[in-house]
């Protein structure tokens, strides 16, 4: 049997990286909303939807190598010609995962756009349920590069860090 030279194994000598060890745990549901504030009247008219996406993803530290990762989606849909609100949705998708021998950026960016992606489906599947549920078309969320929402994000903080380091001298 081969093995991974790049990976130190347990019980490595001092000094060399620890062994990476990347898990998931559990998937959860934390919060879950809908919400048709004017049903019935909005199964007489055509539905002619208009999508408000917003999505946000949060992660804390639970224990010495535990993370909690949420991706919260919310999903407003209104009537296009009217702007009546037809339905909201929310949903806080969550992870636990354990995760040793990653840390800084790689931690931060494993804990902002790895787990994401792995949650992603899972919410995307309970929007769908709800909205269907809701007695509504389903609702089929496109896939999301959460890869490139981080790198976007972190552009952001590094044009809002040089922009304050400008504005102070």
């Amino acid at each position: 049997m081969a093995e991974d030279n790049n990976t130190p194994q347990a019980g490595a000598a001092e000094g060399e990286k620890p062994q990476l060890k990347f898990s998931l745990q559990r998937i959860y549901v934390k919060d879950i909303s809908f919400e048709a504030p004017n049903s019935p009247s909005v199964f007489k008219q055509a539905f002619k939807p208009k999508v408000n996406l917003d999505l946000n993803t949060t992660s804390q530290k639970i224990d010495d190598d535990q993370y909690e990762v949420v991706v919260k989606v919310t999903a407003q849909v209104n009537d296009s010609e009217t702007g009546t609100t037809s339905f909201l949705a929310e949903v806080e998708q969550a992870g636990l995962f354990r995760i040793s021998g990653i840390e800084g950026a790689q931690l931060e960016q494993t804990l902002g756009a790895f787990c994401p992606n792995l949650l992603f489906p899972y919410a995307r599947e309970c929007v769908d349920n709800l909205v269907n549920r809701g007695g509504f078309p389903p609702l089929m969320l496109a896939p999301v590069n959460f890869e490139a929402m981080y790198a976007q994000r972190k552009q952001r903080e590094a044009q809002q860090a040089q922009q304050a380091a400008e504005n102070t001298h």
